[in-house]
């Protein structure tokens, strides 16, 4: 059985399809891909079927990923389907707390630094839709190290 993870961010075009793209790809890198299911979706349904943020798509194609998921709102359901739903900031943590249908399954709910291992420093993954490539760059340096942390957690539990 695969085990599934959910990133949230607020609107699902930045930080959250970027975030599910390079887990996977990480994951394939490591013969991994049969292990785990990766998806996204965002607290605020504004965005719902559009594509990633072009500026994301440039940024993150640069570096070998490509951005196809169409934005999509988070769901009551998502906690049942997922194992993991890991958020990129303060407000998507209480967004989707909200959300949840019970203390357990809130339990699921993890914050995307939480699985930083070169760059603890940050407590969050800042929105980069209002700053420029800069922006974009250093959330993919976020989101590659929270990312190879969290496969490197998923995989030996025993060692967080």
């Amino acid at each position: 059985m695969k085990t599934r993870i959910l990133f949230v961010c607020l609107g699902n075009i930045c930080r959250s399809p970027a975030a599910e793209e390079i887990f996977r790809t990480l994951a394939a890198r490591k013969s991994l891909s049969d292990r785990f299911e990766a998806d996204s979706a965002g607290t605020y349904a504004g965005h719902a079927g559009e594509l990633p943020d072009p500026r994301m798509r440039r940024a993150a194609a640069h570096r070998g990923y490509e951005l196809t998921h169409c934005a999509r709102p988070l769901r009551e359901a998502d906690f049942e389907r997922f194992d993991r739903i890991v958020v990129m900031d303060d407000c998507n943590y209480e967004a989707a707390h909200r959300l949840a249908p019970s203390r357990e399954l809130a339990g699921k709910i993890h914050r995307m630094t939480e699985f930083c291992r070169h760059t603890p420093q940050w407590d969050h993954v800042p929105d980069p839709y209002y700053e420029g490539h800069e922006g974009f760059e250093r959330v993919l340096d976020l989101l590659e190290d929270a990312c190879a942390g969290l496969l490197d957690d998923l995989r030996n539990p025993d060692r967080s």
